[in-house]
């Protein structure tokens, strides 16, 4: 049909030029971001999840700088300032030695928290390598790595405890030996479910047909695709080892006096429950707040990982 016909056909003012403020009404647009800056974006909108980050970050700066520039030292004691009230030179009292409380709750955090996050690495590389290799090798060697997950479970964790206590002592490395000499075997397990299902997956067995070497199939493809669950399964070890931690110290069998960590502190306390309630309450409530915000921080993880669970 030539022009000519088509305005025969149709009137001048069929068609009408649209405004400039309404070309783009129906124009939808989001901005490109990559896995983590997902992750994050949705991270952030659990309020809670923010603030217990923000908890955290604070409480491990200043574990780190306050004892560097108080004049008090975790050890150094008063005699002729015991079970003092909080006050301006002594923000949370002191114990019966003299010793300023805030300073040991600083001390305390470093040693809890390192002992938290060091226990949570060891586990996760561990479980990784011990449930990837299992997953993805199968077979005779998937059930002998496997049995012996089923033998290390199957052993009371307190036998540990007190086995590498008769050993090495009560220190720093007997406390981390004994938290992760089975508390990776639940990630190796998750680790080896994740793996034997993705295994068979279409990108898996492109990558095996490009060449790709099967270490680099497992860590590169395999593990990365499951690094969600793996995530938040790491960051609910850390509450779990320092509880641990503080638990042992409570009974005498974890951080040796007189360095100061929280179940140290606790169970110097225990003896003066009735008489300064204080000295209990700043351990205890460190130790619970720290659990609190982790799993606050592991809930949102688990939320902003997970797409079922997501909101745009």
């Amino acid at each position: 049909m030539s022009e000519a016909e088509v305005k025969m056909v149709l009137p001048e003012n069929a068609f009408e030029k649209l405004p400039e403020d309404e070309k783009n009404n129906e124009f939808i647009a989001m901005k490109s971001r990559s896995y983590f800056q997902d992750v994050w974006f949705q991270y952030k909108k659990n309020k809670l999840a923010m603030v217990s980050l923000v908890f955290i970050i604070v409480m491990i700066l200043m574990a780190i700088f306050m004892p560097m520039f108080s004049r008090y030292s975790y050890e150094a004691q008063d005699l002729a300032n015991p079970n003092a009230l909080p006050s301006a030179a002594h923000w949370f009292g002191t114990d019966k030695f003299g010793r300023d409380i805030f300073i040991r709750i600083m001390y305390g955090a470093r040693i809890s928290l390192s002992v938290g996050f060091a226990a949570a690495a060891i586990n996760l590389v561990i479980g990784i390598v011990w449930g990837g290799m299992c997953g993805y090798i199968g077979g005779r060697f998937d059930m002998i790595l496997m049995r012996i997950v089923d033998i290390i479970y199957s052993v009371p964790t307190l036998l540990y405890v007190i086995l590498i206590m008769l050993i090495f002592g009560s220190n720093m490395f007997s406390v981390l030996l004994a938290i992760c000499i089975s508390s990776w075997v639940g990630l190796a397990r998750q680790v080896r479910a994740q793996v034997m299902s993705q295994k068979e997956q279409e990108y898996a067995l492109a990558a095996k047909v490009l060449g790709a070497s099967d270490m680099r199939i497992l860590f590169r493809h395999l593990v990365k695709n499951s690094i969600g669950p793996i995530i938040v399964n790491t960051t609910l070890m850390v509450p779990s080892a320092i509880f641990t931690e503080a638990f042992l110290s409570f009974v005498g069998i974890g951080i040796s006096i007189p360095m100061a960590s929280w179940g140290t502190m606790a169970n110097e306390a225990k003896n003066m429950l009735f008489s300064a309630p204080l000295q209990m309450v700043w351990p205890v409530s460190a130790i619970c707040l720290t659990m609190l915000a982790l799993n606050f921080i592991g809930d949102g993880l688990n939320q902003a990982l997970d797409p079922k669970k997501r909101s745009r």
